[in-house]
């Protein structure tokens, strides 16, 4: 305790990473005050009516990236969402154009690159707020005026403004405080859910299934603890290459000589494939929802709407399939063994026992694919077995629903906890990484360092 306290004390002594952190937290405190202020005309029904409306499309993704803002439409209720798609949709760009390719390599390429995402941004968060103008208008969630073009124009306007707010403080975070920005903003929305998961835990504790219901509650604070200690412990897994560096004579100075490794991540593409999934399987509960077909009870639309439920068992199949497909595009859009291969070669290094150029960039390229195909199972057990979990819990209460099925009941408990694998890893991630950021910032200053 002693030692942790110390640690601490050490931290807050440097000054500038004081003024960081400070800084860090001022901006998630305005950017979370933001989320509580109202947008004008909104009814307040929106609040109980949005979970019911667009419970398995992508609105309710967007909603838990938000915070619960978009739910409550409030000022930042886009979230950073637009941020993110630009940034993906720039680095995608990127990988495709060469030209891009080079920009990125000096400095002002990369402003050049910035200010183009930055337009992207807003152009992005348009959309999205007129999309979202209109659901709210088509859900009678607006407050009748007899000016609806000047209602529209506001509810648009005050959107859009938020989202480019948010992009501005997630840049501010960047360059004056502590991690990335937009991982920080993230990470501060979900943990705002805490208080919904902590009595969704206590609801388990109190139930009365079969009088089981502090064992239940015990069992899932134990399931959750072992997920984090599984996220931690793959996220910080890596495959070491070994790499031997020959030795070379520059002036009067040996250089190389060393033995060294190159690193590859178990999870490389972090949580993005589940982003990509999440998005991709949700779209078509979302167009039903759009034009108004959701509440159908027989006939097509009834079953599509069944079909493309997060309950579903086809809906489970296709959020599997896609994360292990964008697992492997994101490594391969992201990682380039051929451009590792070169610079290895160019710096007189190798791989032993491995010829240097292309059959070098095939070895790596075939670890990397052994790799990927791990991260995406794991990727796939995180954020799966939420659906696998919710998907049998809607089959078992299928067979009888006014029974008091014990599996049923005790499953059903289970998943309405909205914690989901995405979020733990978006959680954890942040918290790493920040670590090693003010980790390495504290060895710079000549101390152990704080977890040391």
């Amino acid at each position: 305790m002693k030692s942790a306290i110390q640690k601490i004390r050490n931290i807050w002594a440097a000054v500038d990473i004081r003024k960081k952190i400070i800084f860090t937290a001022l901006i998630l405190l305005i950017y979370r005050f933001g989320c509580a202020i109202p947008v004008p005309y909104v009814n307040s029904d929106i609040v109980t009516s949005f979970e019911a409306t667009f419970g398995s499309t992508i609105f309710a993704y967007m909603n838990v990236l938000s915070g619960g803002a978009l739910a409550q439409a409030t000022f930042f209720a886009l979230g950073i969402s637009p941020y993110i798609t630009a940034q993906i949709v720039m680095q995608l760009l990127t990988v495709a154009s060469t030209r891009l390719q080079e920009m990125s390599k000096d400095e002002d390429g990369k402003k050049k690159l910035a200010s183009a995402t930055r337009v992207l941004t807003v152009i992005l968060a348009v959309v999205t707020s007129i999309a979202y103008y209109f659901i709210l208008n088509n859900q009678g969630w607006l407050v009748k005026t007899d000016k609806a073009f000047l209602q529209a124009i506001v509810i648009i306007c005050t959107f859009t403004a938020g989202a480019a707010i948010i992009m501005w403080l997630g840049e501010k975070i960047n360059v004056y405080g502590i991690g990335n920005g937009i991982s920080m903003i993230l990470f501060a929305n979900i943990l705002s859910q805490g208080p919904a998961i902590a009595g969704s835990i206590a609801n388990l504790f109190t139930s009365e299934v079969l009088g089981w219901g502090i064992t239940f509650g015990v069992l899932t604070v134990i399931v959750y603890l072992l997920t984090v200690y599984f996220v931690v412990y793959i996220t910080n897994s890596e495959r070491r290459i070994p790499v031997q560096y020959a030795k070379r004579v520059v002036g009067r100075k040996m250089y190389g000589g060393q033995n060294s490794n190159l690193p590859i991540k178990l999870n490389m593409s972090g949580v993005m494939p589940i982003i990509f999934a999440s998005s991709i399987v949700s779209l078509p509960a979302t167009i039903i929802t759009l034009i108004g077909k959701s509440g159908e009870d027989s006939g097509f639309w009834y079953w599509a709407n069944r079909l493309t439920q997060s309950t579903s068992i086809l809906y489970v199949i296709m959020f599997l399939v896609f994360i292990i497909a964008f697992s492997y595009f994101y490594v391969m859009i992201s990682f380039d063994p051929v451009e590792v291969s070169n610079n290895l070669k160019s710096n007189g290094g190798s791989i032993p026992g491995i010829r240097p150029g292309q059959p070098t960039a095939d070895y790596i390229k075939k670890i990397l694919n052994r790799i990927t195909f791990l991260g995406a199972i794991f990727l796939a057990i995180v954020a799966g077995v939420p659906l696998v979990v919710s998907c049998v819990a809607s089959i078992l209460n299928g067979f009888d629903a006014t029974s008091n099925f014990f599996g049923s009941q005790v499953l059903s408990g289970l998943t309405g906890l909205t914690f989901g694998g995405s979020s733990l890893l978006i959680v954890i991630g942040v918290a790493l990484e920040t670590y090693r950021n003010i980790e390495a910032q504290m060895s710079m200053r000549h101390y152990k360092g704080f977890l040391q």
